[in-house]
């Protein structure tokens, strides 16, 4: 199994022979609603195209996850799963393949990877976007990916899982509160799943980011930090930090558990 991370929450993960990109935003800017001056991430250059996508999995609607200027270069016939709500913004581009996925529901990729959807961010007072579980069905070997670190306890169900892929960082911003939880977040997931690895997203890598909203997100924590976090608690997973487009391998063991 191998993962690339294209920076902020996108990913190419390699599984069960399948490529499959996750939440891609890989050229131009990320502005929502045209509100630049609210906010703007910015590369210091666009990532390349992956080649050979099998699957491209989203997340949630909004354009740091369905990033529309990113999603109009990628071939419109390339398989999508999705949540409810980004389902409805790769439709709108001409997607020709575009399966939605509820919570609780479950796709399978050419019997080789198997996709379930859980509860993930809120999103707005009434909407919840997806998290999914992945996994390889030839070895059981599993991925766990939640974007803003919002975990349902239905999750209780799948544990023991491999890798987890979820923020470190706490992002707050006055009156609202935490809208990206890290921390005590990610260490409950990792009591409740027991991974073998956890990665951070949503946070880091080749991008800057301005605007209103910029002067007024705080931060506080650090991959450093929860790595003495899990230590602290006498956990065993591996807090691996990997570099924007570094292709590589992750140090899994098959476990009896996972089936």
């Amino acid at each position: 199994m191998f993962l690339t991370w294209l920076d902020s929450n996108s990913w190419l993960l390699e599984i069960g022979g399948k490529r499959i990109l996750i939440d891609p935003w890989l050229v131009g800017s990320l502005i929502f609603s045209n509100l630049d001056w609210l906010f703007k991430g910015s590369r210091s250059q666009n990532r390349p195209i992956p080649d050979n996508i099998d699957l491209i999995l989203l997340s949630q609607g909004l354009e740091d996850h369905a990033h529309p200027q990113t999603l109009k270069l990628l071939d419109r016939s390339i398989q999508v799963v999705a949540s409810p709500n980004a389902a409805k913004v790769v439709q709108q581009l001409g997607y020709s393949q575009v399966t939605t996925v509820a919570h609780g529901e479950t796709f399978t990729l050419n019997n080789q990877v198997e996709i379930k959807a859980f509860p993930g961010s809120p999103v707005g007072p009434t909407l919840v976007e997806n998290s999914y579980l992945l996994k390889e069905l030839e070895s059981g070997l599993t991925v766990y990916y939640e974007p803003h670190g919002y975990h349902s306890t239905q999750l209780k169900q799948a544990a023991p899982v491999d890798v987890v892929i979820t923020p470190f960082v706490d992002l707050t911003l006055p009156l609202l509160g935490s809208f990206i939880k890290g921390g005590n977040s990610a260490l409950e997931v990792v009591r409740w799943l027991k991974p073998q690895v956890i990665l951070p997203t949503a946070a880091g890598g080749d991008v800057a980011f301005e605007g209103l909203l910029m002067k007024l997100i705080q931060t506080k924590g650090s991959a450093e930090e929860f790595r003495s976090l899990v230590e602290k608690n006498n956990l065993s997973t591996r807090v691996l930090e990997p570099k924007p487009g570094d292709r590589f391998e992750l140090p899994l063991e098959k476990r009896a558990l996972a089936i």
